[in-house]
């Protein structure tokens, strides 16, 4: 009897099956069993990019050469040549304002974008910048278009159901689920950033660069930008620019900033390791140990010295010198962070008042006439604008190389090398370079500074 009950009972549930009501899930719990929801709000607001520039380019016989190709890199005259580049990015406003990356539309002559629903649009590049690799885009003529709207993305957690949306190896619009999978990454990333990322397993593959990375909420928490691989594709291993960047950016653009400036901290440290943490009497390693100062630094006058921990910049944790720099990014040029310091033991609250690197005293570049051994060089005196512009040392003094014009790069000299002395006279600002290369002598010692070494340039005029 009860296997006769059994088999009604599935019978009946089977019969039901067959007449189950397909709909759209609406809670949370049943989002959780279909992302259909949120793709269908997410998605209209991706879009393709296609872009073309011009590039210089070699051709080398040896270019596919594994042995000769790198020794013959520079062979022959660069010819100019037509690139294409596809990638996605993503509607910010309804007039058209949309976010992608700078490798995929930089410097750009010509770029295409279509929608999710077949239109396209002529687009212009209202800001970008190469060392965040965002760009941002204006449509021509758009109007009423499907947007995102942006989450705070401090808010997010290891672990977090996220989607990336774009179009991956130009196959069409593509979406790949996953979690997040890590947090404040740097240095990792393959494109042209160089900071501070949000890590995913969800599938990012090229094509997606500048796509949408969303939290189940279809809010965008992030610009997919590149990829950890080593055969290529997709590995498990993806990054994305946090979207409080992102805003960032948006907000200048429409502005009307034409360049990104980031604020100077004029500080320099490393993150607190173990050893260190014991030395200093934490009980576990954490923060920023500030090793250098410059005397001009926002930082400095907040009365924030040598042997200072930085635990957090508005109430977020920071360890490294990418976590410094995404955070005062953010904050933005002549906006202010709270710092929570840990000195001597004692921890306190530190408001500091950002500002753009002061171009004081004055770099005065100048560059020197034809009628001087050093012909063609330009240089210009190290101030804080010059240290931030070429990422030179902090301690950096004296004078920088700005250009080698046409014949002194030949004998070694470097834009960004920095020239401490030359045929032995200490060389402190630009006249004394001046003064120096007005000497009729025929044999020359430029000594510089180049990536922490000293060199010794010798050349016969």
């Amino acid at each position: 009897m009860r296997s006769v009950l059994t088999f009604l009972f599935i019978g009946i549930a089977l019969s039901g099956l067959g007449h189950a009501e397909t709909r759209v899930p609406h809670s949370p719990a049943e989002i959780s069993l279909s992302f259909a929801p949120v793709v269908e709000r997410a998605a209209p607001a991706v879009v393709n990019i296609y872009a073309r520039r011009v590039v210089a380019a070699r051709r080398s016989p040896f270019q596919d050469d594994p042995f000769f190709g790198p020794l013959f890199r520079d062979f022959g005259q660069a010819q100019p040549r037509l690139q294409n580049s596809l990638g996605s990015g993503v509607i910010l406003s309804s007039d058209g304002v949309v976010v992608s990356n700078y490798h995929v539309v930089g410097e750009a002559r010509d770029i295409r974008v279509v929608l999710n629903d077949r239109r396209e649009f002529a687009a212009d590049i209202l800001l970008s910048d190469e060392e965040s690799d965002l760009a941002i885009l204006r449509l021509r003529d758009a109007e009423g278009l499907p947007t995102l709207n942006l989450r705070n993305s401090d808010d997010l957690a290891v672990g977090e159901l996220v989607l990336a949306i774009g179009n991956p190896f130009g196959v069409g619009q593509t979406v790949t689920s996953g979690i997040v999978s890590g947090l404040a990454r740097s240095g990792t990333a393959t494109g042209s950033a160089r900071g501070y990322f949000i890590q995913t397993d969800a599938a990012i593959n090229p094509g997606n660069s500048g796509g949408a990375l969303v939290d189940i909420n279809g809010h965008l928490v992030g610009i997919n930008t590149s990829i950890l691989t080593r055969s290529g594709g997709s590995n498990g291993i993806g990054f994305a620019i946090p979207s409080n960047l992102v805003e960032r950016f948006v907000s200048l653009a429409v502005a009307g900033a034409t360049e990104f400036e980031r604020p100077w901290a004029g500080i320099g440290g490393q993150a607190v390791t173990a050893d260190l943490a014991e030395t200093l009497g934490m009980a576990v390693p954490e923060g920023f140990l500030v090793s250098v100062v410059h005397p001009a630094s926002p930082f400095a006058n907040a009365d924030i010295a040598v042997g200072d921990v930085i635990l957090a910049l508005d109430d977020v944790p920071v360890s490294a010198p990418q976590d410094m720099i995404f955070r005062l990014s953010v904050a933005g040029t002549y906006g202010e962070v709270t710092a929570r310091v840990l000195r001597d033991g004692q921890m306190r609250e530190i408001t500091v008042r950002l500002t753009a690197p002061p171009d004081d005293p004055p770099s005065d570049p100048v560059t020197l006439p034809d009628r001087v051994a050093l012909a063609g060089l330009t240089v210009a005196n190290i101030n804080p604008r010059i240290l931030a512009d070429w990422d030179l040392p902090l301690e950096a003094e004296g004078v920088v190389v700005l250009a080698t014009g046409p014949y002194v790069g030949r004998v070694g000299l470097r834009p960004g090398d920095v020239i401490f002395a030359i045929n032995g006279a200490e060389i402190r600002t630009t006249a004394d370079v001046t003064r120096a290369a007005s000497a009729r002598v025929r044999s020359w010692n430029v000594d510089v500074l180049r990536n922490g070494r000293r060199l010794r340039l010798r050349f016969r005029a």
